[in-house]
């Protein structure tokens, strides 16, 4: 008896992350996109650099700025209308740097619901003073 083969890890259904809340949510728009309907991915390395950015503020209780796209890699092509969904976490903390990862999901087809994880990265901000120069995360007496 001949059966199909096991789908492999990268083709199994994506689900939103359980128990977390997306740093950002957005529906696409025809002025996102290129004329076949696929959304640019400067929009989307746009949005994943905010998306990003949040976590590393709030960690640092002040002003970040991106000093490094480390990863990025696009795994589905994202169309108008899609929702978008970007979740980010921190996974590392220098310094005066905050690395953070983000993953990026799109809900489509309302009628026959989908998610599909469409990009993931890893982006590393850096702490700024109000001068504009480095400074530590976490402040000497202050609790990590």
């Amino acid at each position: 008896m001949h059966h199909p083969p096991k789908p492999s890890h990268e083709t199994l259904p994506a689900t939103l992350p359980a128990g977390r809340m997306p740093e950002l949510r957005m529906m696409t728009m025809p002025a996102d996109a290129n004329p076949a309907g696929d959304v640019f991915g400067g929009w989307i390395m746009a949005q994943v650099d905010i998306a990003g950015s949040i976590p590393a503020h709030r960690l640092a209780r002040g002003r970040v700025v991106t000093v490094a796209v480390n990863a990025f890699t696009f795994r589905e092509p994202v169309s108008i209308g899609d929702l978008v969904s970007f979740y980010a976490e921190v996974v590392r903390v220098g310094h005066s740097s905050i690395t953070v990862d983000v993953e990026v999901f799109a809900e489509r087809d309302p009628s026959a619901p989908k998610v599909v994880k469409v990009t993931e990265a890893t982006l590393t901000y850096v702490a700024l003073d109000e001068e504009g120069n480095k400074r530590a995360v976490h402040p000497p007496g202050e609790p990590r």
